[in-house]
């Protein structure tokens, strides 16, 4: 379980991200047209997953932007943003706010994501959404970084992530 904060207040998730250097464990999502995927479609390419509260607010919303625009510079890398945002409204978002890099993932169908990646919040006004985590995958879906943000108010490194991406960390 992680302790992190909402406002300075303490929350709790159900339990950890996944560690550096083991396997993510996969997933079943469901994306903007209704479709499901899993982690195993990505395979291959470099996977930023940017988690969040929803999109709905101003700093998921900012980090939705950051990663998008730095994601259009490097190649063989996908920048999955989940959520338990519905996939429609998701989709609207990124339509209005002009991001083509993002693939919006949403626990629409499948509550298991959260529980395995240790990212659902069990105590505090947020109880049942995402908290702010970034992970890094390599293209064999290895950890390479991963970051529970400790105030859900406050933006993910976004430099640490990047630099895991790179290879410069």
């Amino acid at each position: 379980m992680a302790k992190i904060t909402l406002g300075g207040a303490p929350v709790e998730t159900v339990g950890t991200l996944p560690a550096v250097g083991t396997k993510a464990p996969d997933f079943v999502l469901t994306k903007e047209d209704l479709s499901d995927v899993s982690l195993a479609e990505f395979r291959g390419k470099i996977k930023i997953v940017n988690i969040v509260p929803s999109l709905d607010t101003g700093v998921c919303a900012a980090s939705a932007r950051k990663f998008d625009f730095a994601v259009a510079a490097l190649q063989g890398v996908v920048l999955l943003t989940v959520s338990n945002d519905l996939p429609f409204a998701m989709a609207r978002f990124c339509k209005a706010e002009g991001l083509s890099n993002v693939i919006s993932l949403s626990q629409l169908r499948d509550r298991k994501f959260g529980a395995d990646w240790g990212v659902t919040i069990s105590t505090g006004p947020l109880a049942g959404l995402l908290s702010r985590a970034v992970v890094v995958l390599d293209a064999d879906d290895t950890v390479l970084y991963a970051e529970q943000v400790p105030e859900i108010k406050q933006e993910p490194d976004y430099a640490k992530a990047l630099a895991a991406v790179t290879g410069t960390a």
